[in-house]
């Protein structure tokens, strides 16, 4: 377990939901990736970001799907793609990622907390 932070330190991470309009394959990333867009709504827009989200998803499943993202972490570049949201996953039993999103579609760009 991590030391513990204060509330006002949660408070500072702007996690929100937004929902996947495009995924394709990245094969320049140096693991198995996809880039992704996703839309967070009139107010923040459209980011771009990458994951290694392959072993779990395929592109199809991917378009629609609602999925909670860092939103103010500054852009990062990732190969060719500047990634400007951290889209949020949990390993599972073998390592590989799944996605966090909300159990019920939820309004985009709602925040987290």
């Amino acid at each position: 377990m991590s030391d513990p932070i204060s509330y006002d330190d949660f408070a500072k991470v702007d996690i929100r939901v937004g929902r996947i309009i495009e995924a394709e394959p990245f094969p320049e990333a140096r693991k198995p990736a996809f880039k992704l867009r996703v839309d967070f709504g009139p107010d923040i827009g459209v980011k771009r970001s990458s994951a290694q989200i392959t072993k779990h998803y395929t592109i199809d499943q991917l378009i629609g799907h609602q999925v909670l993202a860092v939103v103010n972490f500054p852009p990062r570049q990732i190969g060719p793609v500047r990634s400007e949201v951290l889209v949020l996953g949990v390993p599972d039993a073998e390592g590989e990622v799944v996605l966090l999103s909300p159990g019920h579609d939820v309004p985009l760009a709602g925040r987290m907390f």
